[in-house]
């Protein structure tokens, strides 16, 4: 198992370096509206994305090992063109009659891109839950690192061999990325398709789609207001100041957002451990100590990038971009907050009460709508910063509130000691042993 995550590990910081080179040659060569629109784009995609994932989408991994391969396509498949035939109609009803609703939320010119990627998208990750399920993790991180690489590198062929200097070179590379990677991940799944009609079940797949979607439903609804806080704070700043202001903001946020990568490898860790566990005790108190070393950790490593001089980052990603430190000032107690958000979340889904996830969310949300529409006509950019702060410190705080409930755990155990970092190293040395 620790040698599961310690590769995914690998291949996310692989993924954040190539991230931070993509996010280089967006600043410089394409400019802060190009980036804005293109981040609008993306956030566009992941939001259709969720509908299509209640049938397709991480409830797969669980369902791979317990119904037949055949039966998952099927159902996966069928789903998604029903609803990417809906979204089809959808758009095509809005731009005709409701155009300024469209252009509100889809960029002038890039509904067709859109509907594209969702469609590539959604198979892809139908080809990475089922290698998830089947446990074929390294297959699922050369996939990943295939999707990035290829995005990148077609990145610097439109922008360099093509001279294309528009948000049609970060889309572009995108939807390149996502056919070479559906390419190859359809190969990788194509021993599955062995004995098709083997190992069926009298399984209706009216009652299997049913399950998937009651499985789904809860983790799907979770996703769903996570991102409709995100989008909001991009709706407001595009509205109020223009696509130029967001890709500034998305800048920043994808540089904060590499500190992600402590919060989620020690989640990773930590699901790993309590998921079967029949102690929830022990649960309970592993779970304080990864929540207080996963906040320390990224606190330190947010301290370090926000002393990084202004004047640094505008020599980096030019000076049109130098607002990006006071996104990140604004930003770096929320992803404080984020970490602890993840390390909550993961208990809550290891002992199979996902529901408090989801009701973290409608705290967030509750915070979110508020804070935006006050602080961001106020103080632009610097105010969705701090609408995330506040937005993932009413979600932690709520988390906090009902784990003290179930486990009469005391505030003060949250004050870090040096038998937290020793019980982290412990754990460590456990899972390496077991997997030798």
């Amino acid at each position: 198992m620790i040698k599961k995550i310690f590769g995914t590990f690998g291949t996310r910081l692989l993924n954040a370096i190539v991230g931070f080179i993509t996010l280089w040659l967006g600043t410089n060569f394409l400019g802060k509206e190009a980036w804005g629109i293109g981040a609008t784009v993306l956030v566009d995609v992941s939001l259709l994305l969720i509908a299509v994932e209640l049938l397709s989408g991480s409830g797969l991994i669980y369902f791979t090992p317990r119904k037949p391969f055949a039966t998952l396509l099927k159902i996966s498949y069928t789903w998604t063109f029903i609803i990417m035939g809906f979204f089809t109609l959808m758009f095509y009803l809005l731009h005709t009659f409701l155009p300024n609703i469209y252009h509100t939320f889809v960029p002038e010119g890039y509904g067709f891109e859109i509907l594209l990627m969702v469609l590539l998208y959604s198979l892809h990750n139908f080809n990475m839950n089922i290698l998830l399920g089947k446990e074929r993790v390294g297959t699922q991180n050369i996939l990943f690192i295939i999707q990035f690489m290829t995005q990148m590198i077609s990145m610097i062929i439109y922008i360099f061999i093509f001279d294309i200097r528009s948000a049609d070179a970060f889309v572009y590379s995108l939807i390149t990325g996502y056919i070479t990677v559906n390419i190859s991940g359809f190969c990788c799944i194509m021993p599955y398709f062995k004995g098709w009609n083997k190992n069926q079940t009298s399984e209706s797949l009216l009652s299997v789609a049913k399950e998937m979607l009651n499985f789904g439903s809860m983790i799907q609804l979770s996703t769903l207001v996570t991102m409709i806080n995100r989008r909001i704070s991009y709706i407001v700043i595009k509205n109020v100041f223009g696509d130029a202001e967001v890709g500034v903001y998305t800048s920043g946020t994808q540089v904060s957002e590499a500190t992600k990568l402590i919060g989620h490898s020690i989640a990773l860790v930590q699901f790993s451990s309590i998921s079967n566990m029949d102690d929830r005790q022990k649960a309970a108190n592993l779970t304080v100590t990864f929540l207080k070393l996963a906040c320390i950790l990224t606190a330190i490593c947010m301290f370090v990038i926000c002393l990084i001089p202004k004047s640094l980052f505008a020599w980096v990603f030019t000076q049109e971009f130098a607002e990006i430190k006071d996104v990140l000032i604004s930003l770096s107690p929320g992803m404080v907050f984020l970490a602890a958000d993840m390390v909550f979340s993961h208990y809550f889904s290891g002992i199979n009460k996902p529901q408090y996830n989801l009701y973290g969310t409608l705290v967030g949300l509750a915070i979110t709508i508020p804070s935006i529409i006050i602080l961001i006509p106020m103080y632009g950019i610097i105010g969705a910063g701090i609408s995330v702060s506040l937005t993932y410190f009413g979600t932690i705080f709520y988390q906090w509130i009902i784990f003290k409930k179930i486990n009469k755990t005391k505030t003060k155990e949250l004050i870090p000691t040096l038998k937290d970092f020793k019980t982290l190293i412990n754990n460590i040395r456990l899972q390496f042993s077991s997997n030798k």
